[in-house]
């Protein structure tokens, strides 16, 4: 890879990503695992990741994702990819363990967890800073589907002002492998099961502004979840919902992982700068668009993330 002269020696290489992982680290990773495969035919290639969704059962090799995590691995070079080390999850003490170990992202909060970090947060996304990390001559069909799915989910499909002339640039690039990319974002993000359609309604149906009406928030129980037979992976796509409503700089959404335990995501029009807001709850992400896990009941965390979301909505009042 360019940039990556550690790679020359490896005979065992791992790869993961962040814990509850998105599409954009799903697919950067399988990206990776791929393209690592061809530049290197003779190492022994791991991928550790939680369970991806379904929905990208669309990428070949999918099944080829170790989910359950063996600390007694010893890698030459472990890729932390789309996270800092504090959400590798399970992965951490084999990261932590690797003889080197790289850090690509993309996210502003991230300060670099490698011997080796390219961390570039103006990049859309980490598969679209990938896409420029790998000599063109080895992408194939297979890796550029992935890539490009991984840019699609983080731009939003190309709305979100993340977006650069770059990243089109790479969409043409990446479309000319001939692949049905109408088809596989359709699947892969547009696509809801009927459940995940009855949990995203009852969200929004019980969702509340605040804030004269600048921010809005939902929450989905444990209880809720169990009474719909959905998990974390089924929530997906809500708080962009929410984010849609006319006048809204910034939503919330969080849902029941524990006693008294959250795990929130926030999104923004750029008022607010969410991954400033995570960052404070130990989280992070980007100025649109930033997570982290709470605790405390449902109404402290909202009033502790309103104190953090108010002084910057009265500055961009001021701006206006």
């Amino acid at each position: 890879m360019k940039r990556i002269s550690e790679l020359k020696d490896a005979k065992k290489v791992a790869i993961s990503g962040h814990v509850r992982p998105d599409g954009d680290c799903v697919c950067s990773v399988m990206a990776l695992y791929r393209y690592l495969r061809k530049e290197l035919p003779k190492a022994k290639v791991d991928v550790y990741l939680e369970e991806p969704s379904a929905v990208f059962q669309v990428l070949e090799g999918i099944n080829e994702i170790k989910s359950e995590f063996n600390n007694e691995d010893v890698y030459d070079v472990f890729f932390a990819l789309d996270c800092n080390e504090e959400r590798l999850g399970d992965a951490l003490p084999i990261f932590r363990k690797a003889r080197k170990r790289i850090n690509i992202d993309h996210h502003v909060s991230n300060t670099g967890c490698g011997d080796v970090n390219v961390i570039e947060p103006e990049r859309s996304s980490t598969a679209e800073l990938l896409y420029d990390l790998m000599e063109p001559e080895l992408i194939d069909e297979e890796i550029a589907k992935a890539v490009y799915i991984g840019i699609a989910h983080d731009t939003g499909v190309f709305r979100y002002s993340n977006t650069s002339p770059h990243t089109l640039q790479i969409a043409a690039e990446l479309l000319k492998y001939g692949f049905d990319f109408s088809s596989l974002i359709e699947k892969t993000f547009f696509e809801k099961t009927y459940l995940q359609t009855q949990i995203m309604g009852r969200a929004i149906l019980e969702s509340m502004r605040f804030m004269d009406d600048r921010c809005i928030v939902s929450v989905v129980t444990k209880r809720m979840m169990e009474f719909y037979q959905v998990g974390p992976k089924d929530l997906d796509g809500i708080v962009n919902q929410l984010q849609g409503v006319k006048g809204v700089d910034c939503a919330i959404f969080m849902y029941e992982i524990g006693t008294l335990e959250y795990k929130v995501s926030m999104r923004s029009n750029g008022r607010v700068n969410v991954a400033q807001v995570a960052v404070k709850f130990g989280g992070g992400g980007h100025v649109r668009a930033a997570g982290c896990t709470m605790n405390g009941t449902y109404h402290d965390n909202i009033n502790n993330i309103s104190k953090e979301i108010a002084p910057q909505l009265k500055q961009a009042q001021r701006q206006a």
